[in-house]
């Protein structure tokens, strides 16, 4: 119930989705799209916040990530970021939500930053550099 408290007093007009899954069957695994008008439509967030204990997320500590970190966005120039490619199989109904290029960045091996989300502002996404991804913390309201 603390998480559920925690995300209600960090997040009240957010989208909250809680996913379950096992590890194990990872193969069968399906991707899991989302859809919602933005909060802030200049500002673009991943969620990131870490708590792997079934408790609210600890927001004073500092946390080892392994996360690719990827922005898109449909007003970039046709140069922009590096291209993605699907596989051959994928029903055109789904790519067409998808981006056909991405800005972003590696954050692991080792690597621990203080607990929070990613973030960039949707000016920074155009320039096209991965450098002005912050870190993001969420204050209680």
């Amino acid at each position: 119930m603390d998480l559920l408290h925690f995300y209600a007093d960090h997040f009240p007009d957010h989208t909250i989705v809680v996913c379950c899954f096992d590890n194990a069957d990872a193969q069968r695994a399906k991707p899991l799209l989302l859809w919602y008008p933005p909060l802030d439509p200049d500002r673009l967030t991943v969620p990131a916040l870490d708590s792997h204990t079934g408790k609210a997320p600890d927001l004073d500590a500092t946390v080892h990530v392994d996360h690719w970190v990827l922005f898109s966005t449909d007003q970039a120039p046709s140069d922009w970021g590096a291209p993605v490619e699907y596989p051959g199989g994928m029903r055109h109904r789904l790519r067409a939500f998808l981006p056909t290029a991405v800005v972003g960045r590696r954050y692991g091996a080792g690597q621990t930053l203080p607990n929070g989300d990613f973030t960039i502002s949707h000016r920074d996404l155009l320039t096209g550099d991965p450098d002005r991804i912050e870190r993001l913390q969420p204050t209680p309201r």
